[in-house]
């Protein structure tokens, strides 16, 4: 059995997520806060529909495990494992802004080998296996593609807020920063998306989270860019996150970076 077996199944999950968190979008709902000393919302949205998802889990392969950002791990060493982030960019969510996503990943033996984005609000899907990647959307079907971007000078960078790094970080981020035609800021989960579309060319981030990041490493190689470490190495354990468009412009940040 491959992971694009499961292509169908993994919609079915999107489906039963989508119809869980929209009632709650851009409505009154209360926030948790998951963070001493700082704010990571989590909303009963965030724990519906990750619950929703598990129920269907277990109904559908009971023999795989299960890694969620809101309801801990189950089964982890099996061949199998699921990867979920039901609300990627809860801020955005809070904020009535449409930059989240519900993550949806599949591990085979340790590796990412299928990834879902699903943002139900704009109707949106981005998917992959590593091979080839794909967008379904409001104007249509069609393959996902990364562009080619020859120079840090040509690139344009995102990450989600300089104010999540650490000072060090933040400091080596500042360097790529400077060196880039044009810095955005916010986007989570869909600026890594538009880096497969051929939108942007960089994502750097720092500590992401395993869910943060395994659903969309097979969406990025699928569409041909690469997704490390900043120290070049397999990023689906999360931490400090380089996801470029171009093996080039991925070189030359990296060693900025690591300058």
């Amino acid at each position: 059995m491959t992971a694009i077996d499961f292509s169908s199944f993994v919609d079915k999950l999107s489906q039963a997520s989508g119809e869980t968190i929209l009632p709650f979008f851009r409505t009154s709902l209360a926030i948790d806060n998951k963070l001493t000393g700082g704010f990571d919302p989590v909303t009963v949205a965030d724990r519906a529909a990750e619950d929703a998802m598990r129920a269907l889990i277990r109904q559908n392969f009971p023999e795989h495990g299960i890694l969620g950002e809101e309801r801990g791990s189950e089964h982890i060493d099996a061949e199998y494992v699921w990867v979920l982030d039901p609300i990627d960019g809860t801020k955005s969510f809070i904020s009535g802004m449409v930059a989240w996503g519900t993550l949806i990943g599949l591990m085979r033996f340790g590796e990412p080998v299928f990834g879902v984005m699903h943002q139900p609000f704009t109707r949106e899907h981005f998917s992959g296996d590593g091979g080839a990647a794909r967008y379904r959307g409001p104007a249509g079907p069609r393959d996902l593609r990364v562009r080619a971007c020859a120079s840090l000078s040509d690139a344009v960078l995102f990450t989600t807020s300089p104010l999540l790094m650490n000072d060090a970080d933040r400091a080596q981020f500042g360097k790529v920063e400077k060196a880039v035609k044009l810095s955005r800021y916010g986007g989570d989960c869909y600026a890594y998306c538009m880096l497969a579309a051929g939108n942007i060319d960089l994502v750097i981030e720092t500590e992401l989270k395993a869910h943060d990041i395994v659903p969309l490493i097979p969406i990025i190689t699928g569409a041909g860019g690469i997704v490390t470490t900043w120290e070049g190495g397999p990023a689906h354990n999360g931490g400090r996150i380089i996801a470029a468009g171009d093996k080039r412009t991925h070189a030359a940040a990296m060693a900025m970076v690591r300058s």
